[in-house]
């Protein structure tokens, strides 16, 4: 028998009370996914925002030339009805913020963005390179 294939009661455990300890404290936060893509005029970014308006979005600049991006859900408490009673709730209403390096070539007084199907997309144009002209004279002294 391979020892892989061995069946320990005490393995999953172990690891359950190590990465639940205070050394390693549980967090039952997640961040949404995000993709990047790049093109030849702009990269750009997909935040995974279900059910997210925007006007709970907030994408700009800070004072080092990060982008920050914060989804705010400000969800109003209202009163339940007093038929219902819960057996379990799982559903949850957090915040998310982050910061992003930008690259050096993003055009940072350009950047666009919208909340479009729960995906917040954000524009981020390159600038645009200037040809330099390879021909020029050379004077002869």
């Amino acid at each position: 028998m391979l020892p892989v294939m061995f069946k320990n009661s005490w393995f999953p455990t172990m690891f359950e009370d190590f990465l639940n300890s205070d050394i390693m404290p549980r967090n039952n936060t997640t961040a949404p996914a995000v993709n990047v893509r790049e093109d030849e005029k702009a990269y750009t970014m997909e935040v995974a925002a279900p059910g997210i308006r925007k006007e709970f979005c907030r994408v700009s600049i800070n004072d080092e030339g990060n982008l920050c991006v914060a989804i705010e859900n400000k969800m109003e408490h209202k009163e339940e009805e007093k038929k219902h009673h819960y057996l379990r709730r799982e559903f949850s209403y957090t915040n998310y913020e982050q910061n992003y390096t930008l690259p050096e070539d993003v055009d940072k007084d350009n950047i666009a963005a919208k909340v479009e199907h729960g995906i917040l997309t954000i524009t981020l144009p390159k600038m645009q390179k200037e040809e330099q002209k390879l021909s020029r004279t050379i004077a002869i002294g």
